[in-house]
């Protein structure tokens, strides 16, 4: 099952380098020979949960090669985790 191995290898490679994954909200395979995906991550999670603030989610675009490992992420964007959406 390839996405699954797509999305276990992004999960991997986020909770080492970045933060673990909240959720994945979008997995295709792209005609350039590779994959990209839409992950969510809880942002400094214990910084905001120290301050009673509402945590942060940031939302980041990831692509991988066909050999499933990451080569690019970028951050989009970062919002409240309770902001409701447009």
């Amino acid at each position: 099952m390839e996405i699954k191995e797509v999305m276990d290898n992004v999960n991997q490679f986020f909770a080492e380098h970045v933060a673990p994954p909240h959720k994945i909200t979008a997995v295709e395979e792209t005609e350039e020979d590779g994959w990209r995906l839409t992950v969510e991550v809880i942002e400094e999670k214990e910084y905001m949960k120290k301050y009673a603030k509402d945590e942060m989610v940031g939302v980041y675009d990831v692509k991988m090669n066909k050999d499933k490992a990451v080569t690019s992420f970028k951050r989009l964007e970062i919002r409240y985790r309770s902001k409701i959406e447009n």
